[in-house]
């Protein structure tokens, strides 16, 4: 049954009474000060958590100049990983499935069709051994792949193989991959694994599990050492968040005055966007911010005065930490989150460079770098290779999936038992 227009209106009504408490022009107002008087430093309990690495500046960027300029960087390389989700069967077992994918500007059609393939698996019987796990090759050699048993845990299982999957298929692809990238290598989402150093903020166990376990500790241990890979060859990496969920920012400004933002990008979108006399948003200019350092929320484990879960770094500590800048895309209105390590970026011609080129991609592209692009269209797994690709597990491990309602009132579920 679809809602009545009576039920709509209605819906609308109690909206409208929510909203008549939230004034706009204060909503932007604050940001404006928070901006100009709140991050330069921002501190959160007498520790400084976000430093501009430059003068403190909103940049704007005539979408069409930007585009049609020459990038500073002649090749990029984009990767990225996608998994076809966290799924439990009857047997007990949850399993995670990952490829990564790298991607080339100008294409390169050997590197596209190499792949690293990672299976996640949990299980809570005692009797279950997984056998061997060692990384095997397919494919002539192209597809490199492992099954790897997950730490055993009584909550979060899914939450355990879906990270543990998603970031050993990517940062292995990456490592292995380094040698190609001659210019520019940009991650699809975050410089560090977020998915897993949020387990430090998170349950007790999985907190004890990213410090007593190797192996997520590996995994994180890939990343760094992917770090200390490409300063060695001096070539940059960056990591293009699209879709960045992180409070860290906004949390710590809220300790000292009023930040009604759902998350960082909401501040961000506000101090970045452009308005016309009417309030209209102007859409021929991309705006940025400067480079900020960053000691916020899960960026802290890989700061100077982090211990970095204890892992083994052969650069000054400081080379790893996160820096990042925020670019606005008003066409679409949307922020995007770019990261790189301060390795790079405490040099003020690379921070440049790499600003301008993710302008010019953004530009050019109308969103994510065409690297990425690219690179996410390799890695994903669509829903029918999805459906088939679990079906064939079903068949491997004798046991079918584990089904709930939703997967049957959302349409998730055989032909034949519907």
């Amino acid at each position: 049954m679809t809602l009545d227009p009576i039920h709509v209106d209605g819906i609308a009504r109690l909206a409208g009474r929510v909203s008549r408490g939230v004034d706009e022009r204060d909503q932007q107002a604050v940001a404006d000060t928070v901006w100009a008087e709140f991050l330069d430093p921002l501190s959160d309990d007498g520790r400084v958590v976000l430093e501009p690495l430059d003068e403190q500046a909103r940049l704007k960027a005539d979408i069409a100049d930007v585009a049609l300029c020459d990038p500073p960087f002649p090749t990029q390389h984009g990767l990225d990983s996608g998994t076809i989700n966290p799924t439990t069967f009857k047997n007990g077992l949850v399993i995670d499935v990952s490829q990564a994918a790298m991607a080339a500007v100008p294409s390169d059609l050997a590197l596209h069709r190499a792949r690293t393939i990672v299976m996640t698996v949990h299980s809570n019987d005692d009797t279950y051994v997984l056998g061997e796990d060692d990384w095997t090759m397919q494919d002539a050699g192209f597809v490199r792949k492992r099954a790897l048993h997950a730490p055993r845990v009584d909550r979060y299982e899914q939450n355990v193989v879906h990270a543990l999957a998603l970031y050993l298929a990517e940062s292995e692809h990456a490592l292995k991959q380094a040698g190609i990238v001659d210019d520019l290598l940009i991650l699809d989402g975050p410089l560090y694994p977020t998915g897993l150093l949020k387990w430090t903020q998170r349950d007790t166990a999985l907190a004890d599990l990213l410090v007593e376990d190797e192996r997520p500790r590996d995994v994180v241990a890939n990343y760094v050492s992917l770090v200390e890979r490409f300063v060695e060859r001096e070539v940059p990496l960056i990591g293009f968040i699209k879709n960045s969920a992180s409070k860290a920012v906004t949390q710590a400004v809220r300790e000292s005055t009023n930040a009604p933002w759902a998350n960082d990008n909401a501040f961000f979108g506000r101090v970045l966007a452009r308005r016309d006399d009417d309030g209209d948003r102007l859409t021929d200019a991309l705006t940025a911010t400067n480079w900020f350092r960053s000691r916020a929320g899960t960026d802290a484990v890989m700061a100077a005065d982090g211990d970095a879960l204890g892992l083994e770094r052969t650069l000054d500590p400081e080379a790893y930490e996160v820096t990042f800048f925020a670019v606005y895309d008003p066409r679409d209105d949307l922020v995007y989150r770019v990261e790189a390590p301060y390795a790079f970026t405490r040099d003020p011609d690379t921070r440049e460079a790499l600003r301008r080129q993710v302008l010019h991609d953004v530009a050019a592209e109308g969103g994510p770098p065409l690297a990425v692009a690219k690179a996410d269209e390799l890695a994903h797994i669509d829903r029918q290779a999805n459906e088939q690709l679990r079906r064939r597990i079903e068949r491997e491990f004798d046991a079918e999936r584990h089904r709930e309602y939703d997967d049957k009132r959302w349409g998730v579920v055989d032909d034949e038992l519907v």
